[in-house]
């Protein structure tokens, strides 16, 4: 609905600055400049429709051009601009809010060793995840081996498997596999996380450096 309001607006404001030429150059005897596809230039004293489609130049008595008007844009074309148009405004965006966040860090950390600790409280506390973890998937597997070895004894003794015993098994390997891929996962992050910290602490540097070279 949004496009297709913006597509009418846009027609509209092209009619109306043909509309508005026509009447200029109609009370100030002026004429109408356009060049087709080919190259090749053309005058006329009535605005055409090839001039609307390729752009044109109103020109007043002594040759000189007063106003020019931008050629009819397809559909196609308009739904092109539009696009750019919005991609320049998101980025436009995306530098005002780095450009924002750049200043609330420098506010926030007025000196170099005050922002590394910061980076590295944010890394000790995934450490402290990490090491969590760990100590939560050795009590798993723990509590897995003591299973298997009460299924060991079972099958030592030419004894069947109790359901029990094996679903108990079945489900702590699934929990053993899910703490490993939690860790696994924990580990990733933290290693993405000491690299863009890496990024933002010369970030930081560089932006400090110009602030200090501002006189």
């Amino acid at each position: 609905m949004r496009k297709s309001l913006s597509i009418l607006i846009a027609a509209t404001l092209l009619a109306s600055a043909a509309v508005h030429a026509q009447q200029r150059a109609n009370n100030n005897g002026m004429r109408y400049k356009w060049v087709d596809g080919k190259g090749l230039p053309h005058f006329s004293d009535s605005l055409t429709q090839d001039a609307i489609k390729y752009g044109y130049d109103v020109v007043n008595d002594q040759g000189l051009v007063v106003q020019h008007v931008q050629r009819q844009l397809s559909p196609e074309e308009r739904a092109a601009a539009q696009k750019q148009a919005a991609q320049q405004a998101a980025a436009q965006r995306a530098a005002q809010d780095r450009a924002r966040a750049d200043e609330q860090m420098l506010a926030a950390y007025p000196d170099e060793t005050s922002y590394k600790a910061s980076l590295q409280q944010a890394l000790a506390n995934m450490d402290q995840q990490i090491h969590t973890s760990k100590l939560n998937l050795r009590s798993q597997e723990q509590a897995l081996t003591e299973l298997l070895g009460r299924a060991a004894e079972f099958e030592h003794n030419k004894q069947s498997l109790p359901k029990f015993l094996q679903d108990g098994i079945a489900k702590q390997r699934g929990v053993v596999s899910d703490l490993q891929a939690l860790l696994q996962h924990q580990q990733a992050q933290r290693d993405q996380a000491a690299q863009a910290q890496a990024q933002q602490l010369a970030r930081y540097r560089a932006l400090r450096a110009a602030q200090n070279q501002q006189p």
